[in-house]
């Protein structure tokens, strides 16, 4: 792949421009349009990448990408531009590509939040969790400390001041380190530590940390499982108040041949599937055993393991987190995941890593191996030693510590290729088991005084059944199979309905192994068969078609005689 350099991270005029240039060059693949705008105004651009001679992507199962809905998440950005430049090289000379863009469609939202992403990459960056409206209130802080790189060096750092009450103090091996002070410990040099920023309105004595001004994040206001501001910071006033977020969710709920999709996030280094909000327990027997055949396929491929967000992936064994992407299992019955890139903490050879609980307290010789990785493998430009600097409001202090934008937030650049290339073979596994529709055969026989009788027979070739998922069938987002018959002038239809609803097709998920006590009664399930009588001239043509939401749509013209 030659078309985009995958070392570094673009702004939204390149960015925009390099996904014009693909929809460009490759006219008969990739199709570009915006769903929306964001709320400074920008495209949320959407690309649909299918083989379009071999039908359009509305009559293929597809499946769906996102990223960078969480403004600083770059990352999220550039696996999905990976994943659109492996697509597109890999046509024509990729075997399993060239099957999944033949008979599938992608649907890729490279960058859903544009607005965050160019504040993240100002040459003064500003570092929000997600849009940039302010939220709940739109007015500055008048007191407290606003983070923000102070000094005006491109760093956002933290800021130490000695205090003898002071939580924090240096390692007595390596002093560029702070750890802990033991919890009887006195007698020695202390500090506070602080986020690099400015302070408003300092009495010299009591400080707090502002929250962003910009509250929202964008995960929590989608509809499935919102809950209001009092339950869950930054879920907006309502589900889908956002223009961000609306969009999608329209663009989605118009487009039901989706079966799945993948998220991208950073960091953690990690496959996170449904509920967010609910134990297993609570998910049907088939959804949780394939959702693990699905992690399962994702580990081997990725080397991230795959978790229940709930189960694995709490914040605060107290709370849950809801009104996320999930909501496309939890009202659609799309399987879903959510991929959380980038893992420094593995990077630095720290094997005892637990995603969440690693960040509330981890030994510090994990610290030590990061500061060891952040020389060697960084280039000392992960920990930046302390350095003093004259506060315009707290006077003296020391600046420096982790550069968590740079080294934990997204992969540093040059090792950004690297991580984002382990996700196009599990998203292409993905797009290929869902279900497809095909034409096994189209015959008609006659019955004597121009009456003949019409068959098509159908069956699904995907892995997933037509309905895809248990949770799809509960919530009743299957329409199932349709069928039409369109005569000729002058014919009548003497038996079956010019539309035939014709039910659901099984796939080879869900099925039980050979060596067992159960018996699969449905050992045909994924075949269904169509017919009419009509009454027309020999050698007129009857068409049919045979579709459904899910799987795909069918075509086939029959000559009477």
């Amino acid at each position: 792949m030659t078309t985009i350099a995958h070392n570094r991270y673009y702004r939204y005029d390149e960015f925009t421009a390099i996904l014009q240039h693909w929809a460009q060059a490759h006219p008969g693949l990739v199709a570009l349009h915006s769903i929306g705008k964001s709320h400074e105004g920008r495209e949320i651009w959407l690309l649909t990448v299918t083989q379009q001679s071999t039908g359009p992507a509305t009559d293929k199962p597809a499946y769906w990408v996102d990223a960078n809905i969480h403004a600083s998440e770059l990352a999220g950005g550039a696996a999905a531009l990976y994943f659109i430049d492996t697509l597109l090289a890999g046509y024509g000379r990729d075997e399993r590509i060239t099957r999944c863009l033949d008979t599938r469609a992608f649907y890729i939202c490279p960058r859903m939040n544009p607005d965050g992403a160019e504040w993240a990459m100002r040459d003064t960056p500003k570092i929000i969790r997600s849009s940039t409206r302010p939220y709940p209130y739109d007015e500055d802080f008048v007191d407290g400390l606003d983070t923000e790189d102070i000094d005006g060096d491109g760093r956002i750092l933290s800021m130490r001041i000695r205090d003898p009450n002071g939580p924090w103090k240096c390692h007595p091996d390596e002093p560029r380190l702070m750890i802990a002070r033991e919890p009887t410990e006195v007698g020695g040099t202390y500090y506070r530590i602080l986020p690099e920023g400015r302070v408003r309105d300092y009495d010299g004595f009591l400080l707090k940390v502002n929250r962003d001004r910009e509250g929202l994040d964008l995960n929590r206001n989608f509809p499935g499982g919102w809950r209001q501001e009092f339950e869950q910071l930054g879920a907006g006033p309502y589900p889908t108040s956002e223009p961000e977020v609306r969009a999608v969710v329209d663009f989605i709920a118009h487009h039901p041949n989706i079966s799945g999709g993948v998220t991208f996030h950073t960091w953690s280094g990690v496959l996170l599937r449904p509920f967010s909000g609910r134990a297993d327990t609570e998910m049907p027997a088939e959804d949780l055993w394939f959702f693990q055949a699905q992690g399962a396929k994702g580990t081997e491929i990725t080397g991230y393991p795959a978790i229940s967000t709930y189960e694995e992936f709490r914040y605060h064994p107290k709370e849950i987190t809801t009104g996320g992407f999930d909501w496309i299992y939890e009202h659609l019955g799309m399987y879903k995941w959510t991929v959380e890139i980038w893992c420094p903490m593995r990077e630095a050879g720290i094997t005892d890593y637990k995603y969440i609980d690693w960040f509330r307290e981890h030994p510090v010789a994990d610290d030590l191996k990061l500061l060891a990785w952040s020389d060697t493998a960084l280039q000392g430009k992960g920990h930046v030693d302390w350095y003093p600097f004259e506060h315009p409001q707290l006077g003296p202090v020391e600046i420096g510590g982790w550069d968590k934008i740079y080294a934990f937030r997204n992969p540093p650049a040059h090792l950004l290729e690297k991580e984002i290339a382990r996700f196009p073979e599990w998203l292409i596994w993905n797009a290929l088991v869902s279900p497809k529709l095909e034409l096994a055969h189209a015959r008609c026989e006659a019955l004597g005084g121009d009456t003949w009788r019409i068959e098509v027979g159908v069956q699904n070739t995907g892995h997933l059944p037509s309905y895809v998922s248990k949770r799809a069938l509960q919530r009743k987002q299957s329409r199932g199979l349709v069928g039409e018959i369109t005569l000729p002038e002058g014919a009548e239809l003497v038996s079956g309905a010019q539309r035939t609803m014709a039910g659901e097709l099984e796939g080879r998920a869900y099925k039980p192994s050979l060596v067992s006590f159960w018996t699969d009664h449905t050992p045909m399930g994924d075949r269904a068969k169509l017919q009419w009588v009509v009454r027309a001239a020999a050698g007129s043509e009857v068409a049919v078609v045979v579709r459904h939401e899910k799987a795909g749509t069918v075509r086939a013209s029959i000559r009477l005689g």
